[in-house]
């Protein structure tokens, strides 16, 4: 029982309802990744700043930072993100125009994809997948028997997705652009939009895919070292070969927590994107097999909050849900995929594990947002008599 006297977001968020089984599957994946990201940038860190604890001492700070950011996203009610979901989206899609615009983005690697704020790096793609779930979900509840029952009611949100998808492709960054067409297309295949429709739209996405690939050198060279690394081992293959190496170093066991040798000058982005084959490599097969399960134990779990919601009625809530779990799910199983081999290479950060200021500090608002859907259900199951609420699970 909370005091009255209790005031301010501390007071607040003790009337919160706590997911505690949720809460432990992101506090192992944030321990087990800033673990990891230490182990692969110590040697990084020297080379290039003269402190071995410069990464792990920022990775501390981006952590801090979206715990913070994360506990007063959970004061705010789901009503406020339904109601701003549009102008949330458009927001987002400012600020990837305002990141192309000399003197505003910051390059690395060749692309445009970060703002600076305050000395911490904001990769924009990172929040415009939160401001897609926000809106998409916004989009179907708002519209739900439109989407069931117009031929081309899809049209509107795809129209403004493929426009945020053309921005990342500017900068370029074709692994979000992915990544969001993907949240906006299943978040609406959930919300029940024919499935004739699916078969047009991801016909029409595959041939764009295919064109794009096509398009460009720099994705053919990575479609065509993804099917045989080994032919350019020394170039555009040499990622991935690196990657197979841990991977098969760190066979079942591995060689032990901070004994890897392929991060060490051999693994190129090893403390960001490629951080799960330093995993595979220092913790082997057990680690790796044990990260998958820690992020389908999260999935899983989000979409059982997503479906009590949508039981009850809360279908803002139900939809926020199932396009986090998407969003959390093919974010990680790209990243892994492209790890393990079986996937081309893209920069996509491993969702809580991976070195990032912008990265850590939107997922940690995004599963608060989650643990935010998850009390506005308890509360509302909690307001439902006991003898009618035998068929909730949450």
């Amino acid at each position: 029982m909370v005091k009255k006297s209790q005031t301010g977001v501390a007071g607040y968020l003790n009337t919160l309802h706590v997911d505690w089984f949720l809460l432990v599957i992101v506090l192992i994946l944030i321990s087990l990744g800033y673990v990891m990201m230490v182990s692969s940038s110590l040697h990084l860190g020297v080379k290039l700043t003269g402190n071995s604890w410069h990464y792990p001492i920022r990775q501390g700070i981006h952590i801090i930072v979206g715990i913070i950011f994360g506990l007063l996203v959970m004061t705010v009610p789901l009503r406020f993100w339904e109601r701003y979901s549009t102008s949330l989206f458009l927001i987002g899609m400012g600020l990837l125009i305002l990141v192309l615009i000399p003197g505003f983005g910051v390059k690395v690697n060749g692309s445009l994809r970060w703002l600076s704020v305050l000395g911490l790096r904001i990769q924009i793609s990172e929040m415009m997948k939160l401001c897609a779930v926000i809106y998409i979900a916004g989009y179907v509840t708002r519209h739900q028997q439109r989407i069931q029952m117009a031929a081309f009611s899809l049209l509107r949100p795809l129209c403004l997705f493929s426009l945020a998808c053309f921005l990342l492709l500017l900068e370029p960054d074709f692994g979000s652009a992915v990544v969001l067409i993907t949240i906006a297309l299943a978040v609406m295949y959930l919300s029940g939009a024919k499935l004739w429709q699916f078969a047009v739209l991801i016909s029409v996405v595959v041939v764009l895919g295919i064109t794009l690939i096509l398009s460009s050198q720099y994705r053919m060279d990575r479609v065509t070292s993804f099917l045989d690394p080994w032919q350019d081992a020394q170039n555009t293959g040499f990622q991935l070969v690196q990657a197979l190496i841990a991977f098969g170093h760190g066979e079942v066991f591995g060689v032990g927590l901070g004994s890897g040798i392929q991060k060490i000058f051999y693994l190129p982005e090893a403390h960001t994107d490629f951080l799960f084959s330093v995993l595979a490599e220092e913790l082997g097969l057990v680690g790796v097999i044990g990260v998958i399960i820690l992020f389908t134990l999260l999935v899983v779990r989000a979409f059982a909050i997503g479906a009590e919601a949508e039981k009850i009625g809360l279908r803002f809530a139900a939809f926020i849900a199932y396009g986090l779990g998407i969003w959390f799910a093919f974010q990680a199983f790209i990243n892994m995929g492209v790890n393990m081999g079986i996937l081309p290479t893209k920069g996509l950060t491993l969702p809580f594990m991976s070195y990032g200021g912008g990265s850590m500090v939107v997922m940690c608002v995004a599963v608060a947002l989650l643990f935010r859907v998850y009390s506005e259900v308890a509360e509302k199951i909690a307001s439902i008599p006991k003898a009618k609420r035998e068929w909730i699970n949450v």
